[in-house]
């Protein structure tokens, strides 16, 4: 099993970990041995053609097929398919792992935060790119901007609670949609906060940000995010 074990979906301290995949088999079994025991992984698989998902499902976890290619596509998949109390999101490349979701997990459940987000501190050469770095300093700008929220990354690891994420409606398919959560649950009233995380060199060429080219059309994705106008949606808790 590497580590991925499961338990009852319906307890109330159950957890999800939504992990989408694009041909990560070289990663799958470092990350799927960093699942906290007890807790489920869900493997989106968007497309693979490198036998991604027959080797989740070996390693213990479940697969969840998303055609629909684009990142939030895979990742409102997962989302849709948990069923634990808390759903977390983590890349499935190697460069986060899985196992520093336990205190954000900690954090959801005694309450002290609705959505809790990693700020990534590269750790490695080649870590975080410096154009990958540029587009998130000022997607942090312009969420602040937006928001008034003072966070300092807007990165894939982090946790909730299922039914209110689910009660976001979150929309956007792409780059766009980890964005789109912190601003739909910040105009929520969500208390949003961070935890530190190492960042390290991903295992293969980033879909997104791999190349300046990647990030600035993921910056654009975000920024037709952030031009939506607030909506109330009520503090969702």
């Amino acid at each position: 099993m590497n580590g991925v074990t499961t338990s009852s979906p319906t307890s109330p301290a159950s957890v999800d970990v939504v992990l989408p995949c694009l041909d990560e088999a070289a990663a799958l079994p470092w990350v799927l041995a960093r699942i906290p025991a007890g807790w489920r992984a869900l493997v989106v698989d968007n497309g693979s053609t490198d036998g991604s998902a027959d080797l989740a499902r070996e390693l213990g976890a479940t697969v969840v097929h998303e055609p629909r290619r684009g990142f939030g596509a895979a990742c409102h998949a997962g989302l849709t398919a948990a069923t634990a109390d808390v759903v977390c999101f983590c890349d499935c490349d190697a460069s986060l792992d899985p196992g520093h979701l336990v205190p954000f997990v900690r954090d959801v459940l005694d309450g002290r935060a609705d959505l809790v987000l990693g700020r990534r501190r590269a750790r490695g050469r080649g870590a975080w790119p410096a154009h990958a770095r540029a587009g998130n300093l000022a997607l942090a700008r312009l969420l602040r901007r937006r928001t008034g929220l003072r966070l300092h990354d807007l990165g894939p690891l982090r946790a909730a609670r299922r039914e209110p994420l689910l009660a976001l409606g979150l929309s956007d398919r792409r780059s766009g949609y980890p964005l789109q959560m912190v601003v739909r649950a910040a105009d929520a009233g969500w208390r949003i906060t961070e935890h530190d995380v190492p960042y390290l060199p991903r295992a293969g060429t980033s879909k997104v940000t791999g190349t300046w080219r990647g990030t600035w059309q993921a910056v654009r994705d975000m920024s037709r995010v952030l031009a939506e106008p607030p909506a109330d949606r009520g503090a969702v808790r």
